[in-house]
């Protein structure tokens, strides 16, 4: 599979992508890589690093548990009460954190925060926020400490 977009623009963009794939895989129970597969085929998915995004919906599904035992010490509610695009948010926070130590903790929560504001509730960005901050203070202890010394 080619990458038709590099850098930083195609990796918001394929995150913006992974939320909707992830919205349909937790909805609609879809199996990822056909979700890939339809996305690929049937969208325009200019200037998205495609590479990302099939990284990202096939390997969030496939961490689910992981995941979800990360993000739960820090959720108000069960998580089948929270919504389900800030579930699909936290869900590619909590991989992000846990698997692309490259990128730092503070680009993974403001991406967090920016795709709420795009596709989620009023007030979702300011929950995601706090989630993914509580989450960054265990899965990036390390980082955070170098960057206070």
């Amino acid at each position: 599979m080619s990458k038709s977009g590099g850098g930083h623009h195609g990796r918001v963009r394929a995150r913006r992508c992974a939320v909707q794939a992830l919205y349909q895989w937790q909805m609609a129970g879809q199996e990822p890589r056909d979700i890939v597969q339809e996305f690929v085929n049937e969208r325009e998915l200019n200037s998205v690093d495609l590479e990302y995004f099939t990284t990202l919906v096939r390997e969030v599904p496939r961490h689910f548990q992981t995941l979800q035992t990360d993000l739960t010490p820090y959720l108000d509610r069960d998580w089948p009460k929270l919504d389900p695009v800030e579930r699909s948010v936290l869900l590619i926070g909590a991989y992000e954190m846990r698997y692309c130590l490259e990128i730092p903790y503070r680009v993974v929560i403001n991406e967090g925060v920016e795709l709420c504001k795009m596709f989620g509730t009023v007030e979702g960005h300011r929950y995601v926020n706090g989630v993914l901050d509580k989450l960054a203070h265990t899965a990036r202890a390390v980082e955070i400490g170098a960057g206070q010394a």
